[in-house]
């Protein structure tokens, strides 16, 4: 039995298991929507503006895990993704977009509501595709899905011309993907496993400086598992909350510019970063010169391309987080390493009982951080999931809100 492209997309997303798309239709992408509506599943969340569909599959993927999905129509619809699809790279967020174009034999004679989402979103996606036939879609989808949630993980866009959606094919679904390009490295290199051991070992003042790729990969329990062999203190990066718990001794806070003092003073004083899944962003170093500079430094990322990037790297580590932190724990016990960080933690405790975050309480006003603290205590019982805007109530949430656990199970 032959089936629509649109039809073809539907029965895609429910083989990629896909529960949830957020959409508004339009136009071109009305093809598409005719056959979301004739099945329960997935079921779709209508928003009222096609960047709140990002925002909300963005939100989606980060409670979940799982790659999300958002569909939208042609032209002004699709360039309405766009702050989304940025805001989804920059952070590593895994889904799906799904563009409706204009028709294959209009396209690039600005048509009514054309737009190059493929052009335009090249600098925001991992990858993006414009399908030119309905026999395409099928792979491409399976491939879409396999970019967005492997490796890094990052948003990957389909533009579908409403002809491709109205075209008829005997739909068969791959069972796996053939892309020679992408590879990306799980294992790290032994002999760089080993170094890192090795300086992890002879460290005094080494530090865990742990970032979003700990929670993309999975990787709680590994990280918690190496600080606690050897004593190492933690701090998290903001899209790293929930990495470590925040009511463990070993926890000191979120560094950078928003961070606490006795953070800051942690990195400055350290003689070992270990960076797991971070990107040394500037509101975390400020100054690179001045960032950590009595340290040598271990940084572990999937992405090569981050390595190096803002700060020299004495042993880099390419691999996914998971993988490289339990083989870097392997080769500790091997060496029988055992921690020397006592006096450091002391050193450690001492400038947190100095330089604790705080606010004046004055009678009868409600102030910002103590609305946090009691948002959290009546909700550290129950699932919760907290949101935020950006700016000073993002720093008050980050800073005197304290995350137990990951948002998520185990990938």
């Amino acid at each position: 039995m032959r089936i629509s492209g649109a039809q073809a997309l539907v029965r895609s997303l429910q083989n990629e298991g896909v529960e949830v798309v957020f959409g508004y239709p339009g136009g071109v992408a009305l093809p598409i929507f005719d056959a979301l509506f004739d099945v329960e599943s997935p079921r779709t969340i209508l928003v009222r503006h096609e960047q709140a569909a990002v925002h909300a599959a963005d939100g989606y993927a980060r409670v979940t895990g799982r790659p999300a999905a958002a569909i939208v129509t042609s032209g002004p619809g699709a360039t309405n993704t766009v702050t989304g699809i940025a805001n989804a790279f920059m952070d590593s967020i895994p889904m799906v977009v799904f563009t409706a174009q204009v028709a294959t034999h209009v396209i690039g004679t600005d048509a009514f509501q054309e737009s190059d989402m493929t052009g335009i979103t090249i600098p925001i996606t991992k990858h993006n595709y414009l399908v030119k036939t309905a026999e395409e879609l099928p792979a491409v989808i399976k491939e879409a899905y396999h970019i967005a949630s492997t490796g890094r993980p990052g948003p990957v866009l389909i533009d579908i011309p409403v002809d491709v959606s109205k075209g008829e094919i005997d739909y068969h679904y791959p069972e796996s993907v053939n892309l020679p390009g992408y590879k990306p490295t799980y294992k790290g290199h032994t002999k760089q496993i080993k170094q890192a051991a090795t300086l992890i070992a002879k460290a005094r003042k080494p530090l865990l400086y742990a970032g979003g790729g700990v929670l993309a990969s999975g990787a709680w329990k590994e990280l918690k598992e190496l600080a606690e062999l050897m004593q190492l203190p933690v701090v998290t990066t903001l899209m790293g909350k929930g990495a470590f718990p925040e009511d463990h001794h070993l926890f000191v806070g979120m560094p950078g510019m928003h961070g606490a003092k006795y953070t800051n003073y942690t990195i400055t004083e350290t003689d070992l970063l270990i960076g797991v899944g971070v990107r040394f962003d500037d509101r975390v170093t400020g100054k690179l010169s001045s960032f950590a500079s009595k340290s040598k430094v271990i940084h572990i990322d999937i992405d090569p391309a981050e390595i190096g990037k803002n700060k020299a790297a004495d042993v880099p580590i390419v691999g996914d987080a998971k993988n490289v932190l339990a083989a870097i724990v392997a080769e500790l016990r091997k060496m029988g390493a055992e921690p020397h960080t006592d006096a450091w933690m002391r050193v450690i405790d001492d400038w947190r009982s100095r330089y604790p975050f705080h606010y004046h309480k004055p009678d009868g006003v409600l102030m910002p951080e103590y609305v946090v603290e009691r948002i959290r205590e009546l909700t550290k019982d129950r699932p919760t999931v907290i949101t935020t805007e950006v700016g000073q109530n993002q720093m008050w949430s980050c800073q005197y809100t304290h995350i137990m656990e990951p948002p998520f199970g185990p990938s």
